[in-house]
């Protein structure tokens, strides 16, 4: 599922390059980030099933969790400046806010890796036990659409070296997943921090009732 987004190309008939996508490279992504919404929404709905059984033990989250979800917010946050730069037409405030949220993303992905370090440190394996398995079936998911995406800022900071304001589609396409992959995140941790057997109950009653 970690598949780059598509990079949408410039029509021939707009004068700016931010004002609209070609169709393919829209839908594209839209379609995308329908399909994996629906497969972390069925993963999350596997974990609240499966945490209210007798062999459920939550384990601690390290504090590195709260260190990534501020990159990744300062990532999605820099994107968007490329974004913006894009409609204003100021080219170089477009390459900085890609290079400055590539580099947010990797360090992103790095801290993802110090938590799971931390947590292996403490004797949370993946197969220690069920909860452990969800968190890192949960980050490591994540982490790969991540990398999928740190692809596509590549080839498209790439293009936008070659092609300049060409390339501002592409451009904005990579900052709107960047903001997904963020919101799907926050929705994780909120998630794996807050959710308590008790209240799954109660959700997958409601839901099932």
């Amino acid at each position: 599922m970690a598949m780059p987004l598509p990079l949408g190309r410039h029509e021939g008939g707009s004068t700016h390059p931010g004002r609209s996508a070609t169709s393919p490279g829209k839908t594209g992504l839209w379609v995308f980030m329908a399909v994996v919404t629906m497969l972390f929404a069925l993963l999350l709905f596997a974990y609240m099933m499966r945490m209210q059984l007798y062999d459920w033990h939550p384990l601690p989250l390290p504090w590195q969790l709260w260190l990534s979800t501020t990159l990744l917010a300062a990532s999605s946050l820099a994107l968007l400046v490329a974004r913006l730069g894009v409609w204003r037409g100021r080219w170089g405030e477009v390459r900085v806010g890609m290079a400055v949220g590539g580099g947010f993303a990797i360090a992103f992905v790095a801290c993802q890796g110090w938590a799971w370090q931390q947590l292996l440190e403490w004797d949370y394996g993946v197969a220690g036990n069920p909860a452990n398995s969800f968190f890192y079936l949960f980050t490591a998911l994540h982490g790969l659409h991540v990398l999928g995406g740190l692809i596509a800022l590549g080839l498209t900071a790439r293009r936008l070296r070659r092609e300049g304001p060409a390339a501002g589609i592409a451009v904005q396409l990579c900052a709107r997943y960047w903001h997904f992959l963020l919101a799907v995140w926050l929705v994780l941790f909120g998630t794996l921090g807050t959710l308590t057997p008790a209240l799954a109950r109660s959700i997958c009653g409601g839901l099932l009732g």
